[in-house]
């Protein structure tokens, strides 16, 4: 840790606390105590007397401030000896994170739960900081891997390889580029290498070990618009890596990459060609077909046995703007399974036939095994952007359930093959129409998770109100139109699977959260609200059972991995990411 990098801490925990509230603001669960890696210094604050410890931290926060201080003015500047990457052997990728968190979920299900339970409901409150990592500034959206002991995360045109344990940068990869920079989800690795995308749509790779870059090929074209934002996804020999962008009229896209040598293995575009199964809902003239849009956004799952990977497309082009391209405009907004090897498409699913408000499909495609109506089936959920949940079967893309997750107002109702019926009163006007979910959607690009202790599916929900505007007449690239948003507000839900009833909510909340979730087997789930707390949630009740302010709002996903038979959990907040573990005396007593 630096000093840049311990002052911004610092001040963190120095910020005058507020009383608690729904949002679960406040410092009365954080123990008195505190157990930290400062430039390799490992100190435990202890005072005899707990309550008067947390009632002087509550005025001044002085003493755990001047520990930090002396800690960190103590703390050795020796390099100590960081961990070597030993590669990644892709059969880890089939079992549940346990000591690695090896790709952007976790495992290939997308359920981001960990079996992992030392951290749990008996000792949440004990939970402390273990360490952090500054990045100087640059913002952090991605969920990190782990492997061998070694951290691997991004920011747009960065990678870092940090040790795992205490929080130490290994090594920095920079490169630079032009095009869409909005965020950078995660890098992907495959035995001894790493990918991961450019704003300049180009997908690199690295050697684990230094940080070198081996190869970078060209995804799509960045002149015409194209950028590249996701995390990628390895299946066996396959790196498939997909594209962003909507500013002007391009079409959707995913390759697999061999991951030795760069070569495009093959292609599947969204917008289908000519006179294939889907061309029908397209207008007869190819032009709008061929540059509709339906972006990649986000990273995919994978069910081995099945040898399929879904995956959610973006939405049409031009965006809010539906007469140019009259149909449902397949295969966009839609849920897709492919053959990884080939590309083939083998089903899909459309939760928003032709898009007008920019609601894509790209949340997270979660897979489930369980039973439904009396059967055991292999299943499929995504709570959707445009606020409705589905439940598919995965083998054959059969519907089997569509219900709201949250308020809207756009819809009339569901049509025989489960998708929401638009009313074209919500439509975006040149005078404006409201509707509900605003184009940030009921969801967005935060991550769900499914918990097998529950078999409950968590999402981030958000009731946002927006008017929709027409902005252009005519001939329209891009987008013909936007929307304002008017109120909004944000909650975390439990939904049954069986059913698509609200179990719980958890409201955290004025405004927009986007943090996501992950849940684990010491009965937790951990997510974060609108003010920048982390929370720690009972799964079974939504129950808040251990929260803690970081500073700034959290626009990421929490992961969790355990080494030398010590669990961590790490999130990031703006430029930091932070480490946190039960202190020693927790772990050797089991409490």
């Amino acid at each position: 840790m630096n000093f840049r990098s311990f002052a911004s801490l610092a001040a963190a925990f120095c910020a005058t606390p507020r009383e608690e509230s729904s949002s679960a603001r406040g410092w009365s669960s954080i123990p008195a105590w505190q157990d930290y890696h400062v430039a390799g210094t490992h100190v435990t604050c202890a005072p005899t007397n707990t309550n008067h410890a947390r009632k002087v931290r509550r005025l001044t926060h002085l003493p755990l401030v001047i520990l930090l201080i002396a800690a960190f003015c103590a703390a050795p500047r020796a390099a100590a000896q960081a961990p070597q990457s030993l590669g990644l052997d892709p059969a880890v990728l089939l079992n549940p994170p346990t000591d690695t968190w090896p790709t952007y979920n976790g495992d290939y299900t997308g359920r981001r739960y960990s079996t992992l339970d030392q951290i749990n409901q008996k000792n949440i409150a004990s939970l402390t900081l273990a360490w952090a990592f500054s990045t100087r500034g640059l913002n952090l959206k991605s969920t990190p891997l782990e492997v061998s002991g070694i951290l691997y995360f991004s920011s747009p045109d960065h990678v870092w390889a940090v040790d795992a344990r205490l929080g130490r940068e290994i090594w920095h990869y920079e490169t630079k580029t032009e095009g869409g920079k909005i965020g950078h989800r995660g890098v992907a690795m495959w035995k001894d290498y790493l990918y991961f995308e450019t704003g300049d749509a180009h997908l690199v790779s690295l050697n684990a070990k230094d940080g070198k870059e081996r190869w970078t090929i060209e995804l799509a074209d960045a002149k015409l618009g194209y950028f590249a934002t996701m995390a990628p996804l390895v299946i066996r020999d396959h790196v498939l890596a997909g594209v962003s962008g909507d500013s002007t009229d391009i079409r959707g896209l995913l390759r697999s990459i061999d991951p030795e040598t760069g070569a495009i293995q093959w292609t599947w575009y969204v917008d289908p060609d000519p006179g294939a199964p889907g061309s029908e809902t397209w207008p007869k003239d190819p032009e709008a077909m061929l540059h509709g849009g339906g972006m990649t956004w986000m990273t995919g799952t994978y069910d081995p046995a099945l040898n399929l990977v879904y995956w959610g497309t973006g939405n049409p082009n031009p965006v809010m703007v539906g007469d140019l391209r009259p149909g449902d405009n397949l295969y966009t907004c839609s849920i897709v399974a492919l053959n990884p090897d080939t590309g083939k498409l083998v089903w899909y699913f459309q939760p928003s036939p032709h898009d007008v408000h920019d609601w894509d499909a790209v949340q997270t495609p979660i897979l489930i095994d369980g039973e439904f109506r009396g059967k055991p089936r292999k299943l499929l959920a995504q709570a959707s952007r445009n606020g409705f949940f589905v439940v598919l079967d995965r083998i054959t893309g059969e519907h089997l359930l569509t219900s709201p997750f949250i308020e809207t107002t756009w819809s009339k109702g569901i049509d025989e093959r489960g998708r929401p019926i638009a009313d074209p009163q919500a439509n975006p006007t040149p005078a404006g129409s409201l509707a509900a979910p605003g184009s940030d959607g009921a969801t967005n690009w935060m991550s769900p998770s499914f918990s097998l202790q529950t078999n409950l599916f968590y999402v981030n929900a958000h009731r946002l109100f927006s008017i929709y505007y027409r902005t252009v007449d005519g001939k329209v690239e891009g987008w013909g139109g936007r929307d304002q948003n008017l109120w909004g507000n944000s909650t975390l839900r439990a939904l049954d699977y069986k059913t698509g009833k609200v179990v719980w909510n958890h409201e955290i909340g004025e405004g927009e959260a986007f943090t996501g979730m992950m849940t684990t087997a010491g009965h937790l789930l951990f997510g974060g609200d609108t003010t920048g707390n982390l929370l720690a949630l009972d799964p079974a009740t939504g129950k808040t059972l251990w929260h803690l302010n970081l500073g700034g709002n959290i626009t990421s996903s929490p992961m969790t991995y355990q080494l030398d038979g010590r669990q961590y959990v790490v999130v990031a907040v703006h430029d930091h990411f932070y480490a946190f573990s039960l202190p020693p005396t927790a772990i050797k007593s089991g409490k």
